[in-house]
């Protein structure tokens, strides 16, 4: 086990901060979304070329990060993929990632993944942040906390926790919130496919969850 160090949570709750009502890591802005990127700019990922780019594509939506590696591991080496991760991500659910899926995230051996599976089930990424900053700098907990999520719940998320899933903007907010409650995730898949199509309805899906009434 590590051993505690309480400056470094300080540290890590004071640059986090800003984003307490998070449920999704916050990325940085010259990371790439694979299941939303485009042409060109997964051809400007490391050791990714045009045909590896299109397949990407084509497979997509990725509903979780083992699925892109496996596209990935038609044509790139393990250290290779490693490489296109520091750059393009598929966010890691929390609660129900499997190891194999969190060993993914660059820099996590067997010790963190112990770390982030010994405080399941999350309710939320300050969970995250206050048990995982026991263990790793500010800038480390930050890195980490960009790959992964906490589910939203469709019933009960305010608007500042559903708009932290990528590519919900005003209009897609209103449509969530128009169709509560939600009884089942049938609903979700019935009414937003009425605004996208079904592997848009799929990408989002993976990010929200419906909580106990």
């Amino acid at each position: 086990m590590y051993s505690i160090r309480v400056p470094l949570v300080l540290a890590a709750a004071s640059l986090l901060a800003g984003a307490a009502n998070a449920q999704v890591g916050k990325t940085p802005s010259d990371w790439v979304d694979p299941n939303r990127a485009t042409m060109e700019q997964l051809m400007a990922l490391p050791n990714v070329s045009h045909a590896l780019a299109q397949a990407i594509i084509d497979k997509r939506p990725f509903l979780t990060f083992l699925d892109f590696d496996k596209v990935l591991a038609t044509a790139l080496t393990p250290q290779q993929r490693t490489e296109v991760y520091r750059k393009a991500w598929i966010h890691v659910n929390l609660n129900s990632a499997s190891d194999e899926e969190i060993r993914l995230i660059p820099g996590v051996g067997d010790r963190m993944l112990r770390e982030f599976k010994e405080y399941r089930p999350y309710s939320s990424l300050a969970q995250f942040r206050r048990e995982i900053g026991k263990y790793v700098d500010a800038n480390e907990l930050a890195r980490l906390e960009s790959y992964v999520f906490v589910p939203v719940d469709l019933n009960t998320a305010p608007d500042s926790i559903i708009l932290t899933i990528p590519g919900v903007g005003a209009r897609m907010l209103r449509e969530f919130k128009e169709y509560r409650p939600y009884e089942s995730i049938e609903k979700f898949r019935r009414e937003i496919g009425k605004y996208v199509d079904a592997k848009e309805v799929a990408r989002l899906e993976r990010y929200v969850t419906i909580g106990k009434k």
